[in-house]
């Protein structure tokens, strides 16, 4: 049967809409209609359309229809990025690893694990300080393993607008997690190894550090070398250990210790707490001291590490001696094609048993000829007008004139370029004798190691992995945000720091699903693409309902990535 809008015209001529319901039926092998009844006038029927609806329908006065009017959105708060970092927390087996660290002491109300994931999912959505979390959890739909939504506890205390037992509860949350720290990496690790099936024969590790506004903590606020341009500011530095592009222990230090300082702690760690015999340590430039290397072969330790192309006299001489034949080196697994191809061979070190590879990247050639070339037309152009000044009369002390030249050269590496003199009164600029050498630098990085059977294509490949661990510190500062930091005390700052790398660790899983199940999103394209997954709250008629927005393409193509079927939050489900 079917509803048919048929049009007449009333006595007085004016045009109406009449429905009519309609039957299909067969009759001698043919379809033909009739009309059962004669429902009346179109205008007249339609505010009694959802009662109409009910008695053909056969529905009795207890139908759970309401009318178009009694249906009113409520609230919409985001939830796919929980709803997928819930999964991820569970699958990784955090929430046991943190219960286990409460034991038999834990509290009534809220657990150490769930108190930890709000602070670790708050990094990955919306990072701010604790004061600021308050605004989030109105925004966001956080709830516990029970479906229990976490709501904020607002009461004006001067600038701090939440109750302070409300915000005490988060800070001690980043006592305890500190408190725990070792053992929540221990397990983690013994986690990750049986579900992924690590192999810690490679074992990267880098170094970077972070500022605070203000005074830092006074152990380990200092001031030392700053990666974010703030000489100014007091820092903190953090390294972080990775095994088969996982995230398994981080280590903060204070703010003046120099890099090569950190690794003997680093490995004594790696041996004390998980357990590694002989591992292959690969670090960048910044590690390799006499000392360290020294300390690595004591240890019967392997190492993989980058040498300083400037600071090594010996540097342009290994270049010089790659006149054999280069290896070509094959992209990663799921890599895109560029057109740049990146070669390797290898050429004889100075000592017995130590191994150098000249490695050539077309990209980078590109990249740093394209600086050179620009920062030699700045640095040329600034020289010319000195020249000029100094024919014009404008300037004549020797003194002022070296003043002025050191002064230009000291931008956009200028001295690598250029020289100068003055004789009997006039300026002249030139190219460097060191230009060539420059030159020989451009597309070129030298690796180092004992291992004898690593071949220069597998050295190249694993090196290439420590930029995953140079990706997580972008991930750790830029993307959740790890900086500016304002806490004063040194157990808080390295909580914070923590909750930073547990969000790092969540993003890490998320990257690999993604990977693997053939997804070119990014980690930071799939969180911003999840965040079109929201719960509605809606008020039907004399009831409260519940439900999930279907989200973009794009998230339900992270959900499907990640193995998430069921959307609904706990309680609904």
């Amino acid at each position: 049967m079917f509803i048919r809008t048929v049009k007449a015209r009333g006595k007085k001529g004016e045009q109406h809409e009449y429905l009519r319901l309609v039957e299909n039926y067969r009759e001698n092998d043919r379809t033909r209609q009739r009309v059962v009844i004669s429902l009346g006038r179109k205008d007249l029927l339609a505010p009694h359309l959802d009662s109409l609806v009910r008695v053909l329908g056969g529905e009795g006065p207890d139908s759970e229809w309401v009318q178009a009017t009694e249906v009113k959105p409520e609230e919409a708060a985001c939830w796919g990025v929980v709803l997928v970092a819930r999964h991820l927390w569970q699958e990784l087996g955090l929430d046991d690893i943190l219960d286990a660290c409460e034991g038999k002491k834990r509290r009534a109300g809220a657990s150490f694990s769930e108190r930890a994931f709000v602070l670790v999912v708050n990094r990955l959505c919306s990072p701010g300080s604790e004061h600021h979390l308050a605004n989030w959890l109105e925004t966001d739909y956080v709830c516990d393993r029970n479906g229990q939504r976490w709501l904020p506890l607002w009461e004006e205390h001067g600038r701090v607008q939440v109750n302070l037992t409300w915000l005490q509860r988060w800070y001690r949350t980043l006592d305890k997690l500190i408190e725990s720290k070792e053992g929540i990496e221990q397990s983690l690790y013994l986690k990750l190894r049986d579900l992924f099936s690590l192999k810690a024969e490679l074992v990267f590790y880098d170094l970077t550090s972070t500022y605070f506004e203000g005074a830092g903590p006074p152990g380990l606020g200092h001031h030392g070398y700053s990666r974010d341009s703030k000489p100014h500011n007091e820092q903190v530095q953090i390294g972080v250990v990775m095994v088969n592009g996982w995230p398994i222990a981080h280590h903060v230090f204070p703010g003046n210790w120099r890099e090569f300082d950190t690794v003997k702690g680093v490995l004594d760690d790696l041996e004390k707490r998980f357990g590694l015999g002989r591992v292959v340590f690969v670090g960048d430039r910044g590690m390799v001291t006499t000392d360290n290397l020294e300390m690595l072969r004591e240890r019967h330790q392997g190492y993989l590490v980058g040498l300083q192309r400037r600071r090594r006299e010996d540097i342009y001489q290994l270049i010089g001696k790659a006149t054999g034949t280069w290896q070509e080196c094959p992209l990663p697994a799921g890599a895109r094609a560029t057109g740049n191809s990146t070669l390797v061979q290898e050429v004889s070190g100075d000592q017995p048993g130590v191994r150098v590879f000249v490695v050539h990247s077309e990209e980078r050639l590109a990249y740093e000829r394209a600086m050179r070339e620009r920062s030699m037309e700045r640095t040329g152009k600034a020289l010319e007008k000195l020249e000029g000044r100094v024919a014009g009369g404008k300037l004549k002390a020797p003194e002022k004139i070296g003043a002025a030249a050191a002064q230009i050269l000291s931008r956009n590496h200028g001295h690598r370029y250029f020289g100068w003199e003055v004789k009997e009164g006039k300026f002249r600029y030139f190219e460097h004798s060191n230009l060539e050498r420059e030159k020989a630098y451009e597309g070129k990085y030298l690796i180092q190691t004992e291992e004898q059977g690593l071949s220069p294509v597998e050295a190249v490949a694993a090196y290439k992995e420590l930029s995953e661990v140079e990706r997580a510190f972008r991930c750790l500062k830029d993307v959740i945000e790890m900086r500016p930091i304002y806490h004063r005390d040194d157990g808080r700052v390295q909580g914070h720091i923590f909750v930073a790398v547990l969000a790092f660790l969540l993003k890490r899983a998320l990257e690999k699903k993604l990977k693997a199940a053939g997804s070119h999103l990014s980690g930071e394209a799939a969180l911003d693409a999840l965040r079109t997954i929201h719960v509605v709250r809606m008020q039907v008629g004399t009831e409260r309902r519940q439900g999930v927005t279907g989200g973009s393409s794009r998230a339900r193509e992270v959900l499907e990535a990640v193995g998430i079927t069921a959307t609904l939050p706990p309680q609904v489900l």
